[in-house]
């Protein structure tokens, strides 16, 4: 078994020999300098599994070994531990704040000790493990929508209202859900569209607080509820997943600036044909410059953010000027370059 190597910064003479040597003791390779400078020159040419540092130290404080360890690549995973006989919280707080994994407040026992390193080894071989076999990610989703629980909804029902506590992730299996804000006089403003293929109700999950607006479908639907529990695991356990969803979190954030900004600086024209050009790029097919859409005028009114017989108006002009088709209870959209490129 390979013998793990501790690399021990500290200036008190008796407190690292002290340590070196119940290390040595317990079986580890214990390796020392008695400054910052040699520490991190030491760190450099040894490259241990661990490194134990003090705070106070002439030459190069603690935080400034910390500093540079973080810049070089081969030494920032190294899991660190601060040692220092200041337990003042703005120590702490600093410390963790620059990216140290553990504190120990001296003096402390073998035991305090061996729980700190076991600790910070085992989390950094179960990091190890997991970035030398990644999966693919179409594999972990496939995993994920598994332990979800199949159920249909009718077209126009509720899956979830503001304030309601999130306990699942939701899977698209077939259909389309929107999800909305409502205000005291009634309107909605909607502020995404899901397709068959999306995940929603991932922002309450991801932040841990309740939903900040409600869901519910615009066709007969088909969705897969996965429970928060497997959802939570598989971001933990999978670094593929959790960049995913990082993704489609930011993805979503720029949605809604995008949305404030039309709402304040567009036409309502524009803004028609911006919604209609957003919702036929995530519906159509692929290298299709056309796209037909099945949604209410009042779906799209909220949408847009304004009254459904302004829409009215709206598509009434686009389809004057070839841009749209009426299809029964559908808009057929014959060009979205040229919609998109609508003026004010």
């Amino acid at each position: 078994m390979h013998m793990k190597k501790v690399l021990v910064i500290e200036d008190n003479d008796d407190i690292r020999e002290g340590t070196v040597e119940i290390l040595t003791l317990a079986g580890y390779e214990a390796i020392a300098a008695k400054n910052g400078k040699l520490g991190v020159e030491l760190a450099l040419s040894s490259l241990p599994d661990v490194i134990l540092c003090d705070i106070m130290m002439p030459e190069l404080d603690g935080y400034g070994v910390l500093y540079l360890l973080n810049k070089n690549p081969k030494l920032a995973n190294i899991p660190f531990i601060f040692m220092t006989a200041k337990a003042e919280r703005a120590d702490m707080r600093k410390g963790m704040e620059m990216g140290a994994d553990d504190y120990l407040t001296k003096p402390f026992d073998d035991l305090e000790l061996f729980n700190a390193i076991e600790s910070r080894l085992k989390k950094k071989s179960q990091t190890v493990a997991f970035k030398a076999a990644p999966k693919d990610l179409n594999t972990i989703f496939a995993e994920l929508k598994q332990k979800g629980k199949g159920r249909n909804y009718a077209n126009k029902q509720v899956i979830y209202v503001e304030n309601d506590e999130p306990n699942y992730l939701y899977y698209i299996k077939s259909g389309q859900v929107k999800t909305y804000k409502r205000f005291k006089d009634g309107r909605e403003l909607s502020s995404n569209i899901y397709k068959s293929g999306d995940f929603f109700g991932y922002e309450s999950l991801c932040c841990g607080v309740v939903y900040a607006d409600n869901a519910a479908t615009l066709a007969d639907t088909e969705l897969a509820l996965i429970p928060k529990a497997d959802f939570m695991d598989a971001l933990l356990n999978h670094q593929e997943m959790a960049t995913a969803f990082i993704e489609m979190l930011s993805g979503n954030i720029r949605l809604k600036e995008e949305q404030m900004l039309k709402l304040a600086y567009f036409s309502v024209r524009k803004r028609v044909a911006e919604a209609l050009v957003q919702l036929a790029k995530k519906f159509k097919t692929e290298h299709e410059d056309s796209c037909t859409l099945k949604i209410s005028r009042d779906d799209l009114a909220a949408f847009v953010g304004t009254a459904s017989e302004t829409v009215s108006r709206m598509l009434a002009d686009f389809k004057e000027e070839k841009l749209i088709e009426k299809q029964g209870n559908a808009i057929h959209v014959v060009s979205i370059e040229k919609l998109s490129n609508i003026k004010q």
